[in-house]
């Protein structure tokens, strides 16, 4: 009986943490100068301090340990049933195994949520940059094609001509790393220290559930699928450090990582980055008139089309029935995340361009 008080006393405290950290969400501006530009830009420096000097990722070998742990579980689990052991079983039995599963998950909320997940609810790059939130026309919308469309036949054209080799994900991390030096510069919130940026240990599952990259919060690694066409490699590792800067909606991660891109001195940074949001761009376009979508794409060089289809066959190539499995899954998380559009998030950093673009000017 003593253990069960104190199993409840354990729940009560960490629901009531659970709740604390819940409300807190609700004042971005204390999210934004208490956790987001206080407590978690120092952890999170240490915890990449931890992790980074490691040449492969911690965070996917735990992860495939604890896949490895739940099969068997799962397999304990079947076996158990398959041999009646749980006829007569004690109804203390079934009290303490659910107290102990609500322990496990409320500990997981808090550690998530403390470790990087109260980002989630900052006020964010829009707020730091002062641009406005505003809806887009189709008139903007076709501004911003055309734009794009310029600067991603240049970049390519360019690539071609100078025969630019293209990375791989190891190689890549220095390169990151200077882009986001670069980009500190002119915004000092997005300084990157203790870089631990490194290539997917599970890349080729990672290309059948259509995971292009990931951060781990609890190991505070960057992950990158390897297997990506390597002309995504750039703008896929910027988006991803932005997830450790602390950006962590998924449009803001884009759009952080088009800055730090964009910053580079390399083009094939350039190049990357325009290449996803022309199409993030010209999809947003297509919905509204399919017709001046069309008539723009069909202005691609050659090069840029050679790198659509090269994309196209890599997705067709890893297509699998988890890919709607894992989107359905995530698209719940993003939602209950503060993020309406769900998956649909990533194309919403369209918005954060043409902003961007009005009050700047550059893009």
């Amino acid at each position: 009986m003593k253990t069960e008080r104190k199993q409840k006393l354990t729940l009560c405290i960490l629901v009531l943490s659970c709740i604390c950290i819940h409300l807190f969400g609700y004042f971005p501006m204390a999210v934004e100068k208490g956790y987001a530009n206080g407590f978690y830009p120092v952890f999170s420096r240490q915890l990449r301090f931890l992790t980074g000097w490691l040449p492969w990722s911690l965070g996917d070998v735990l992860y495939g340990l604890l896949a490895i742990w739940l099969v068997w579980k799962i397999f304990q689990f079947i076996n158990w049933i398959y041999k009646k052991k749980w006829k007569g079983l004690p109804l203390a039995f079934y009290k303490a195994t659910l107290l102990k599963g609500l322990m496990v998950l409320a500990s997981i909320y808090i550690v998530f949520n403390v470790f990087w997940g109260i980002n989630y609810d900052r006020m964010g790059i829009r707020w730091q940059l002062g641009l406005l939130p505003q809806k887009y026309t189709k008139a903007d919308l076709m501004e911003i094609n055309d734009l794009l469309l310029t600067k991603l036949n240049n970049s390519k054209a360019y690539l071609v001509r100078e025969q630019i080799k293209l990375p791989d994900v190891k190689g890549l991390a220095p390169d990151v790393k200077k882009a986001y030096r670069e980009a500190s510069y002119k915004f000092p919130f997005l300084k990157y220290q203790n870089a631990s940026l490194k290539p997917g240990l599970w890349s080729i599952w990672q290309s059948y559930t259509g995971i292009t990259g990931y951060y781990n919060p609890f190991t505070g690694e960057a992950q990158v699928n390897k297997k990506i066409p390597a002309f995504l490699l750039p703008y896929t590792s910027c988006h991803e450090v932005a997830h450790q800067l602390g950006y962590a909606k998924e449009d803001e991660a884009n759009f952080v990582g088009y800055l730090a891109a964009m910053a580079s001195k390399d083009t094939l940074f350039h190049y990357s980055v325009y290449f996803d949001l022309f199409l993030y761009a010209n999809r947003n376009l297509y919905m509204l008139d399919s017709t001046a979508a069309k008539t723009i794409s069909e202005k691609l060089n050659d090069g840029v089309r050679a790198d659509i289809i090269t994309m196209r066959t890599y997705q067709q190539q890893y297509r699998s029935f988890l890919q709607p499995v894992i989107i359905w899954i995530y698209n719940q998380f993003l939602l209950g995340n503060r993020q309406p559009q769900g998956i649909l998030s990533y194309d919403e950093v369209v918005g954060f361009i043409i902003a961007y673009h009005k009050k700047f000017k550059v893009i």
